[in-house]
């Protein structure tokens, strides 16, 4: 018996970092990767895809955001089980109550609103720990598996939970983490044969039984492993057997960390280069930790590099925690400008200020002797 394991959709999220038309790339490529999941279950034999949480950024998601996403699921032929989670809730104000979704949720979409086992088809089951507030007071999967009975004879039964394992995450919330002890001993008495998991955005093995499939399109620098589904295949002949869980890529942007070391005109020609390199530039966020000490001509070919990027990528930011990069005026970076009367008394401060003291002026000086240096050249 097959099934897909997905998490964390949130549709609807939004990146700061991302202007107006990018965002709308990103939206579409977080809906668009519905379709791709559900060809997946079909080409792999799946009998149903379960969803470990978050499908929504937010219970406040637009009706155009919830109907696009439920069209989608519409057209895959097998059944969907969607959890809340800590981003959906199923709260007073949940989106699951909502007009917009009742109205537009297809037949073959199921919500896990309570602990009771869903059958997909005789032999097969799956239940899940639904998030009823963004604050839970104990752990909702370990609740679930306490109060489970254990599977009936010929049945395989998948859970499905949302939250930080405490063997993962020693640093979640002690009241609310999952024990990943409980999870062991309620697998090792039938009461579950696989917990699907999700909240951790990177695909993660937790126990032999127990995943997080992450999150199908990634979201942010800090994940190791996300744009992952599972297909797992659990033994109905030996249930005992453990599963066979399959990673299959399915994401189409990246988030790329770009931490180097600037010293030079050197270091500034390999950054292009590894930046020109980059495939997907459309569907690539970049953050930058820059460090080292450029000269005014090579911080404005840096500048000039980054306006490039600013045109090629799909964003960009820098990061204030691991970026240092200063900027030295150096003789040979003005000759040949030829300024006279108040421009050259102009740039005699801004070389005083930029190797000053005030480390604040001496940044805003830098910037504006890069852009003479710039300006100048394209005069030229």
């Amino acid at each position: 018996m097959r099934f897909l394991h997905t998490a964390d959709w949130q549709l609807g999220m939004g990146r700061r970092f991302l202007d107006r038309e990018r965002q709308g790339q990103f939206d579409a490529a977080r809906r668009d990767v519905l379709g791709t999941l559900g060809r997946l279950a079909v080409s792999e034999g799946c009998e149903a895809i379960v969803v470990g949480g978050d499908v929504f950024e937010t219970n406040t998601e637009s009706a155009r955001t919830v109907r696009q996403a439920l069209e989608k699921l519409r057209g895959v032929p097998v059944p969907v089980f969607l959890l809340p989670g800590n981003h959906d809730p199923l709260n007073a104000a949940s989106i699951w109550d909502s007009e917009r979704f009742r109205e537009a949720c297809p037949e073959n979409v199921t919500v896990l609103r309570d602990e009771t086992p869903v059958a997909v088809r005789p032999g097969f089951e799956v239940v899940g720990a639904p998030w009823r507030s963004k604050r839970p007071t104990s752990d909702l999967l370990g609740d679930l598996l306490t109060g489970l009975e254990p599977a009936p004879a010929g049945v395989l039964r998948v859970a499905v939970g949302h939250g930080a394992v405490d063997a993962v995450a020693p640093q979640a919330d002690p009241v609310a983490a999952i024990r990943l002890a409980a999870v062991q001993a309620a697998l090792n008495a039938g009461k579950a044969h696989y917990v699907a998991l999700g909240d951790r955005h990177s695909t993660t093995e937790v126990a032999p039984r127990v995943w997080y499939s992450g999150a199908p399109e990634p979201t942010d620098f800090d994940e190791v492993d996300a744009g992952n589904v599972l297909v797992v295949e659990l033994d109905e002949a030996d249930p005992a057997r453990p599963p066979e869980v399959r990673r299959h890529r399915v994401g189409s942007w990246r988030f790329e960390q770009v931490a180097v070391e600037l010293n030079g005109a050197a270091d500034v020609a390999d950054l292009r280069a590894r930046l020109m390199a980059m495939p997907d530039k459309d569907r690539t966020i970049l953050n930058f930790a820059l460090r080292g000490t450029l000269s005014v001509a090579d911080k404005g070919a840096l500048d000039a590099l980054r306006e490039q990027v600013a045109d090629l990528f799909a964003g960009h930011r820098d990061s204030a925690s691991r970026s240092d990069l200063a900027v030295s005026p150096a003789d040979g970076d003005f000759d040949g400008l030829g300024l006279t009367g108040f421009a050259a008394l102009a740039l005699a401060d801004l070389r005083e200020l930029a190797t000053g003291g005030d480390e604040d002026a001496a940044h805003r000086a830098s910037d504006a002797l890069g852009l003479l240096v710039r300006l100048s050249g394209r005069a030229s």
